[in-house]
């Protein structure tokens, strides 16, 4: 499948079950659901997803029943963050094998790599596979920066084509437009600046709070797209508070608050994670209720055209 690299794109969460193990029936009724409300790919086993929990065999199932799922209607995206270039390019490999559409791909973990050795590991994998590949920049949290020098020479590779921007740096999208047009695709991969981004000029929204508010996050992205702008303005506004839920060290608890109030999650995470109680957990309800309380009528955005 070519993947077109635009649009709303979920990084899903992983669902567990009391016994923490993987809850595929849960997790079918949200991809389900995402695909209803329009979204153009999804992603597995990124940091909302728990990854780091993941073992591989969990990962390979994530995989496989979303391809399951989604029939082709829309790319699958895996995930891939591993220790060493041999981990990644196995990791490629077995993606490939489980029939997931690309790969998006962060830089080595745990060894703060230099730019140098940044760019091989990158080269290395995408070297031994076929799989179309989305580069995930954010140095906030990963603090490894793919630089604009970086992407030049990464991009001489086919198969390297996008890129989830999260430095935080809303100009950076027009630095990568002024440099390499439309040959690197740029998804942003910050909640809070999404609508921002997209007006910048870039192609597609990886979004958290998707998960729990698909509808809202695909009508913002089609109706900014149909020049709707003050439209989409306004369901922005009343999403920031939400999507602020993303940009807190606690995203996976506080978004799996958020898919148990709209019906399509459940809050249970995987150890060391522990679900959120006393005031901080009241804190993220109060939020997530009058969010619901006031959630916004939406347009028939599915029949836009542009």
């Amino acid at each position: 499948m070519v993947i077109d690299w635009k649009g709303v794109m979920p990084a899903v969460t992983t669902k567990f079950t009391n016994e923490d193990t993987l809850d595929l029936e849960m997790f079918t009724t949200n991809i389900e659901a995402q695909l209803d409300a329009g979204v153009h790919g999804i992603i597995l086993g990124g940091t909302l997803g728990e990854a780091s929990t993941l073992d591989n065999a969990e990962k390979s199932t994530l995989v496989k029943t979303t391809v399951n799922i989604v029939k082709s209607r829309i790319p699958v995206i895996i995930n891939i963050a591993e220790q060493s270039t041999k981990g990644a390019i196995e990791a490629a490999r077995k993606a490939e094998e489980d029939e997931a559409n690309g790969l998006m791909m962060l830089p080595p973990m745990r060894y703060k790599a230099g730019d140098r050795e940044t760019v091989t590991y990158f080269k290395e994998v995408a070297k031994s596979t076929d799989l179309p590949i989305m580069i995930y920049n954010n140095p906030v949290d990963y603090k490894i920066e793919v630089t604009l020098d970086m992407f030049e020479e990464l991009i001489e590779l086919d198969n390297i084509q996008a890129v989830k921007e999260s430095t935080r740096d809303i100009s950076n999208i027009t630095r990568l437009k002024n440099r390499f047009g439309d040959r690197l695709k740029i998804l942003s991969g910050v909640d809070t600046l999404a609508l921002e981004s997209l007006l910048m000029g870039a192609d597609g929204w990886v979004a958290g709070l998707v998960c729990a508010f698909p509808k809202e996050t695909v009508a913002i992205y089609e109706l900014q797209k149909a020049g709707r702008i003050q439209e989409a303005i306004a369901i922005y506004r009343w999403f920031l508070p939400l999507l602020e839920l993303d940009i807190n060290p606690k995203l996976v608890q506080n978004i799996k608050l958020a898919e148990v109030a709209t019906g399509i999650g459940t809050e249970n995470v995987r150890a060391p994670r522990l679900a959120l109680v006393g005031e901080e957990r009241n804190k993220v309800l109060e939020i997530i209720e009058n969010g619901i309380k006031t959630r916004p009528s939406l347009p028939n955005y599915k029949s836009l055209v542009y």
